[in-house]
């Protein structure tokens, strides 16, 4: 027995293809206007899953890579802060072999010791240099100045060490610590730039046969081995400024090398695309005036 094809069928089939047919069409629309060949998981779940974890790991990077520059920034501040700290002791250095040659009046040294006073006070304002509000000679203590203006020399912060985070499992510590340079000052005796300094501002003021002759001898050596200290913590931030450099660089590789893989998992062959996009587009317009007719004569059968 024969199935007799009605006009409903004919027209419920055109109907189906025409839907089908924009269907693919619209498909191959949003392809193009996102440029994504993934515009739902149920498309590629595994290309889906590939382009969550990519994304991922992109983002990852990228925090790295803040990380990266901003320990870039705190160590170019830091080592700035540093070298004005060199320049003033090597200015101390300069004043401190004028007054040993026993040519100046206790006025020139008094002077003298002036200027002392006030590169020492130079040298405190240097370690309180901040980076984006963070006292950068503190330590972990970053809301805190290591050291007060006037005649208190003691350190505030803290040896604690502040690192930046450039990769999985790997950081870098930015942090210096200036007490090793800078001491405690006179009331320690430490020997360290700060108690070196106030101790030649009064070997200056005192006036002695002995104060002159420490001015030429221990001060002199005293001082050099601080210099010698800074010299050290200026080669740990230049290490560090390179270590981060290097794993920004390596980030930045890696970051590359990702997008290409993500860019490979989801973007869309334009060309490709667009090819379909125009033969699908005459399929749907013949598909419709097709379609026009048989349901058209359709009808006249029909009502005849």
């Amino acid at each position: 027995m024969s199935e007799r094809i009605t006009p409903a069928m004919v027209t419920s089939s055109t109907l189906s293809d025409l839907t089908s047919s924009l269907a693919s069409l619209e498909r191959t629309t949003n392809e193009l206007s996102s440029g994504r060949t993934i515009l739902e998981p149920s498309d590629n779940p595994y290309g889906a899953s590939r382009v969550i974890d990519l994304n991922s790991q992109l983002e990852g990077l990228g925090a790295y890579e803040d990380d990266a520059q901003d320990g870039i920034s705190w160590e170019n501040i830091a080592s700035s802060a540093m070298s004005n700290m060199n320049d003033i002791a090597q200015r101390v250095r300069e004043l401190v072999v004028q007054s040993a040659n026993g040519t100046n009046n206790q006025s020139d040294l008094n002077t003298i010791a002036l200027e002392v006073e006030q590169l020492t006070e130079s040298v405190k304002q240097d370690a309180n240099t901040q980076y984006a509000g963070q006292y950068i000679f503190s330590g972990t203590a970053t809301t805190t100045p290591p050291y007060v203006s006037g005649p208190e020399d003691e350190y505030k912060g803290n040896a604690e060490t502040v690192s930046r985070a450039v990769g999985p499992g790997a950081s870098v510590t930015v942090s210096t610590n200036i007490s090793t340079l800078l001491g405690n000052g006179e009331a320690a005796k430490d020997g360290k730039l700060l108690d070196t300094l106030r101790t030649i501002a009064q070997h200056l003021r005192g006036g002695t046969a002995e104060d002159r002759e420490a001015l030429g001898t221990t001060d002199l050596t005293d001082l050099d081995t601080n210099l010698e200290t800074l010299s050290q913590l200026q080669a740990v931030s230049g290490s560090a400024t390179d270590q981060l450099r290097v794993a920004l660089t390596r980030n930045e590789d890696l970051q590359t090398s990702l997008t290409e893989s993500l860019s490979n998992t989801e973007d869309t062959n334009v060309a490709a695309t667009s090819i379909a996009y125009a033969n699908e587009q005459a399929a749907y317009e013949a598909a419709l005036r097709a379609g026009a007719t048989i349901v058209q004569e359709s009808l006249i059968n029909f009502l005849q």
